[in-house]
Parts: C-alpha cells; sequence; structure tokens
C-alpha cells in the first residue's frame, strides 16, 4: 500500500506573497513542513505539488537543491494538481498537507493514517480539520483513498470544488464516509498556520524557543501554556472561508 503526502504550495499567496518561502529561523516554510513531515512513519513518500505559472519555478529549484519529488499543475484547480500528482505517485492513499503548517507533528500525521487504517473498509476521508475541529489549526491532516479523490476530480463541477481539494467530499456525506479525527479536548483556539505576518511571527518565537525543529504539538501547548502573551500576537487574525 502507496502512502503518499502531498504538500501542496505555490508563491501566489493573496494575504502574504511567497509565503511559502519565508524564512522560518533559516529555513524557508517549505523545508520546515518537508522535514518535519518525512519523520511521520507510515508515509511512503512525501511530494510537492505546486503551479506550473513561473512565479513558482523557485520552489522547483528549492525541491531540486533538496532532493524532494515535485508535480507541477493548474493554478486554480487545485484539485486538478492534486489527483495528477497522486495519480504519477501511484497513490493507494493520499494525505493532504499544506505548505503554510511548519509545526505539522509527524506523531498527528501518523495518528491520522492509522485511524484510517483502522476504519477500512467503513471509511472514505479522515480529517482532523473539520467540524468539530478539535486540534490547532496549523496541524490539519486530511487522508482519503486514491479512488475517492478521482471520484471527487471526475464529478466536481463547482469552481470552489475545484480549488478545495476535499470539499467536494466533505459536502457530499451521502456518497462519502467521513470520520473526524478528534482531540481529548478542544484546542480549536489556537493558531499555528502562517497566513499572515502576525501568524509567522508566533511561529518564529516558537522555533526560537526551542532552538531546532524536533518540537511536538504538545511542547507548543505547553510553552504557550506558560506564556499565553506569545498567543496575542495573531489572536486577531480569521482564516479565511470557503
Amino acid at each position: 500500500m502507496n502512502i503518499v503526502a502531498i504538500v501542496q504550495a505555490r508563491m501566489g499567496s493573496t494575504r502574504l506573497p511567497g509565503k511559502a518561502l519565508l524564512d522560518i529561523c533559516g529555513e524557508p516554510m517549505l523545508a520546515r513542513v518537508m522535514m518535519r513531515c518525512q519523520r511521520a512513519t507510515m508515509l511512503n513518500q512525501v511530494v510537492v505539488a505546486t503551479t506550473t505559472e513561473p512565479a513558482d519555478d523557485v520552489l522547483c529549484e528549492l525541491c531540486a537543491a533538496r532532493g524532494w519529488s515535485v508535480y507541477r499543475g493548474s493554478q486554480d484547480d487545485v484539485l486538478d494538481r492534486y489527483y495528477q500528482t497522486a495519480k504519477q505517485c501511484a497513490a493507494d492513499i493520499v494525505v493532504r498537507i499544506t505548505s503554510d503548517c511548519p509545526v505539522i507533528d509527524p506523531e498527528v500525521i501518523d495518528l491520522t493514517i492509522n485511524e484510517f487504517l483502522r476504519l477500512q473498509p467503513d471509511c472514505d476521508y479522515v480529517s482532523n480539520g473539520e467540524p468539530p475541529r478539535p486540534y490547532p489549526r496549523g496541524l490539519d491532516v486530511e487522508a482519503l483513498h486514491f479512488r475517492t479523490l478521482e471520484q471527487a476530480w471526475r464529478e466536481a463541477q463547482d469552481t470552489a470544488f475545484r480549488e478545495h481539494v476535499t470539499l467536494y467530499v466533505n459536502r457530499h456525506p451521502e456518497k462519502f464516509r467521513c470520520v473526524p479525527i478528534l482531540a481529548e479536548r478542544d484546542y480549536s483556539a489556537q493558531r499555528w498556520t502562517v497566513d499572515t505576518a502576525e501568524d509567522r511571527a508566533l511561529v518564529v518565537k516558537l522555533y526560537e524557543h526551542f532552538g531546532h525543529d524536533r518540537f511536538g504539538w504538545r511542547d507548543v501547548l505547553a510553552v504557550l501554556t506558560e506564556h499565553p502573551e506569545w498567543a496575542e500576537v495573531n489572536r486577531h487574525v480569521r482564516q479565511k472561508t470557503v
């Protein structure tokens, strides 16, 4: 069984242009994400899915320099980009991760995949980022069968469904068996993703505190409990809605 994580990345972010290559204590943000994903034991492969836009040539250059697999596809039809990447990788299970999550935890990735496998054959998709969303934003992991991704790719017509990879799956419970991954309590007020300069400031502070990138999400919870004022820097930021 080939379990492939696909990390979507592009330079054209509307709120924080070029964020995939923003410096996070000496490494581009995409590199932070990739290195942490590669420590997940349940993954056979981690690949970057970027666009064919010239602005994203620099991402391909980084991938080539680091020895990462990269596939290029549509800027706007992200569902097609994911599908084509998964098809080229011969993925059986697709794990979706975004490049704006530099504190993504390999333990959470493994937990999500293991839960997906445990629920077979009665599950098409799992996520820790869908309602009731108990995990902090920035630890988002989704897992689904390639056949589920293919069905969505084949059937979805609405622009929003093409732009947001798994939205069609989540909006059609009559077709797909979707299961949320729950934490022991609600941490959804925590925001560790990077979509604004304030988000980056918090993540940089965390990396500076630990001095390495092998910390886990519970380590972050502990330090933010000790320093709750750190989280105030981006508490006002609101996530973009579909």
